[in-house]
């Protein structure tokens, strides 16, 4: 079972969240917070797999919540519950160790692939997130995509492929069944795709894809 703890300040969004996770059959939420210091003391308390945490929280927010598990609970994963109007936040966040960003009101399935990727070690970008993000850039667009388009042309066209894939927020099974690969041939092509964008994680080279215009939504 993946072990969740949930911090959110609304109980009814606390509610929502957890139902949908109770969809997955292999996630159960063991702890909720109303805000972040209850979260850090509930994550080391029960030591979930995953602590998915609200930005916005009274007292202590969930991005220094989430900076404060990372670093004194390495075997907990940080997702970040995100809102269109908080993509400010992201870079902060990626900065603190984070490795995953859901939409509250997104696909419900994505929330359940989301913490199943962070509890496996990956990293998920919600993708309409990533979007927005990158049209909020305004006059840094260009410029950041033309620097993304630079990039990502020394790759191969599978890597690419891959890339556009991992923007689209899929997962290694996910990306083999859609290219019709084995997993360990695509965990392959996404380890050097790591190297060569030289970014830390699956978050920053979804962000790289975006900018590059290599998802299609």
């Amino acid at each position: 079972m993946i072990r969740v703890l949930l911090a959110d300040d609304e109980a009814m969004i606390r509610a929502g969240v957890r139902a949908i996770l109770a969809a997955g059959e292999d996630i159960e939420v063991v702890a909720e917070a109303g805000d972040g210091r209850e979260a850090i003391s509930l994550a080391q308390a029960h030591r979930p797999d995953v602590a998915l945490l609200d930005i916005r929280m009274p007292g202590l927010d969930g991005l220094a919540a989430g900076e404060e598990i990372v670093r004194t609970m390495p075997g907990t994963a940080v997702a970040m519950l995100t809102t269109f109007s908080e993509d400010a936040y992201v870079a902060r966040a990626l900065g603190g160790g984070a490795t995953g960003f859901l939409l509250k009101s997104g696909d419900p399935y994505e929330l359940i692939a989301g913490v199943r990727a962070v509890a496996g070690g990956a990293a998920f970008l919600s993708p309409k997130v990533a979007r927005h993000v990158i049209d909020g850039y305004g006059a840094q667009r260009t410029v950041r995509g033309a620097d993304a388009r630079v990039r990502t042309a020394a790759l191969t066209p599978r890597e690419r492929e891959v890339l556009g894939l991992v923007g689209e927020g899929l997962s290694n099974p996910e990306i083999a069944a859609r290219l019709h690969l084995v997993e360990g041939t695509v965990k392959a092509y996404v380890s050097a795709v790591l190297d060569r964008l030289e970014v830390k994680n699956r978050v920053q080279a979804a962000i790289v894809a975006h900018e590059a215009g290599l998802v299609r939504l």
